[in-house]
C-alpha cells in the first residue's frame, strides 16, 4: 500500500492553505478554499500565474515560494496535533501484514516537522518525498518510485489519496486508488477512482475487502 501524507495520514491541508493565502493577501490576491483546490490541489499550479499577470518576474516569484516555504515551517513547528483521527488504528491493523510505503509531494523537511511529535512513521518501510524524483503529482513518477522502492507491480499496489492531482498520478502510474475525502474535496466526485470514502471505517472496510 502506497499513502499519500497531507489530507489522507495528517490533517495539515488547511495549514498550507492559510500560509499560500496569507502570502497572496500581501500582494493583492484574494485566494480563496475554491481557488486553492482548483490551482493546488487539483492543477498543481498554484496561484503563481497571478502574479506573473501583475508584472512580478520569476526572481520574486521564486523568493515569495521560498518564503511561504519558511512560513509553513513554521506554522508546522508551533502545531503539534496532526494525525487524522482513526488512521493509526488502520495502520496497526495492516502493519506487518503488508508492505506500506508514504507517497507524497511535500517536502522532506515539511514532512519531518509534521511527523516529528506523531507515532505514525514506523508502519512505514519508506518514504518517499518532493526532493525524490523530477515531476511532482499529477505525473506518475512519484508512484513509480513508489512501485520501484516497494520491489511490486502496479497491479499488486493500492494507493490512497484524496485530491485530484494524487488520483490522477497514481492512475498514470497504473495503480488502484481509494480516495478518502475530507472538508476540502467533499463535493468533488473522484471519476476514475477505485473507491471513494468518506471517513476512516469505511476506508477500512474498502482495504480490507481489497485484501
Amino acid at each position: 500500500m502506497l499513502w499519500d501524507n497531507d489530507g489522507v495520514l495528517v490533517d495539515t491541508e488547511h495549514l498550507f492553505y492559510a500560509t499560500n493565502r496569507d502570502i497572496f493577501n500581501e500582494h493583492g490576491i484574494d485566494l480563496t478554499p475554491a481557488n486553492f483546490f482548483d490551482w493546488f490541489l487539483d492543477a498543481n499550479c498554484g496561484a503563481w500565474h497571478l502574479l506573473s499577470q501583475k508584472g512580478y518576474v520569476n526572481d520574486t516569484i521564486d523568493a515569495l515560494r521560498r518564503e511561504r516555504d519558511q512560513r509553513y515551517s513554521e506554522q508546522l513547528q508551533r502545531e503539534t496535533a496532526y494525525a487524522n483521527d482513526g488512521i493509526e488504528k488502520i495502520l496497526a491493523r495492516l502493519w506487518k501484514k503488508i508492505p506500506m510505503g508514504v507517497v507524497t509531494s511535500a517536502k522532506l523537511e515539511h514532512f519531518n516537522l509534521i511527523h516529528r511529535g506523531l507515532t505514525l512513521r514506523p508502519y512505514f518501510d519508506f518514504v518517499v518525498t518532493e526532493e525524490d524524483y523530477q515531476d511532482s503529482k499529477p505525473a506518475p513518477d512519484p508512484y513509480l518510485l513508489g512501485l520501484k522502492k516497494i520491489g511490486l507491480t502496479a497491479a499488486e499496489c493500492l494507493a490512497i489519496e484524496d485530491s485530484p492531482r494524487g488520483l490522477q498520478a497514481a492512475n498514470a502510474a497504473g495503480i488502484k486508488c481509494i480516495i478518502l475525502r475530507n472538508n476540502m474535496t467533499m463535493h468533488f466526485p473522484f471519476e476514475g477512482a477505485y473507491r471513494v470514502v468518506d471517513s476512516m471505517p469505511q476506508l477500512l472496510d474498502e482495504i480490507e475487502a481489497h485484501l
